[in-house]
């Protein structure tokens, strides 16, 4: 039996922190996965910029409410979801995720957690496991699943590379020429037609 586990932002959705970066002109918020293969090193310095101007989980919700998932993605999602099963796996939080999920007509999510003070910083984060996407990949083939993976960044290798097929999606030049073995797609409809063919 086959499941697919798609990565989310840059995926389905843009990338939170650029659109927080946009929205709040702090340009070092753009950094992301893409850039940065150490997802701890990130996030903590994400935290550091936010405490440095004071803000919080209500001031990045704001943005989030703003921001819609990618034209064509909930279809693409709805035609995958008639077919096969499908997962999104994703390194983001669910204080982040729930809004972009209501708009994908709420397809089942494994991300992360945010530790929030009372008075709304952001003070920590838990990871729900190490290297989680590659580990849950790993342990649905252990249940039994073959598994077809997508995504745009680095901490979506592991799972693309672990499974039977896996493409990257919308990804970076540089990320492409370090993975040539690996097909890249630009459309929903190129990726849909590949991951049909791995069926």
């Amino acid at each position: 039996m086959n499941i697919v586990c798609l990565d989310m932002e840059g995926v389905l959705v843009p990338e939170i922190w650029i659109a927080f970066s946009e929205a709040t002109g702090i340009p070092e918020l753009r950094r992301t996965t893409r850039d940065e293969p150490d997802y701890d090193k990130l996030m903590r310095f994400r935290l550091e910029i936010l405490k440095e101007h004071k803000l919080g989980l209500k001031e990045i919700q704001n943005v989030i409410a703003t921001i819609d998932p990618f034209e064509g993605a909930k279809a693409f999602l709805d035609s995958l979801r008639a077919e096969t099963q499908v997962l999104v796996l994703s390194d983001t939080f669910y204080q982040f995720a729930m809004p972009l999920m209501k708009k994908l007509g709420y397809p089942t999510l494994f991300c992360n957690s945010l530790e929030v003070g009372a008075d709304g910083e952001i003070t920590g984060y838990h990871m729900r496991v190490e290297k989680s996407k590659l580990t849950t990949v790993k342990a649905l083939q252990a249940i039994g699943f073959e598994t077809i993976a997508a995504g745009d960044s680095h901490n979506d290798l592991g799972m693309i590379q672990a499974s039977k097929a896996g493409f990257l999606f919308r990804t970076t030049d540089a990320i492409k020429a370090q993975h040539p073995e690996l097909q890249a797609f630009d459309t929903f409809h190129e990726l849909l037609n590949a991951i049909r063919q791995a069926f």
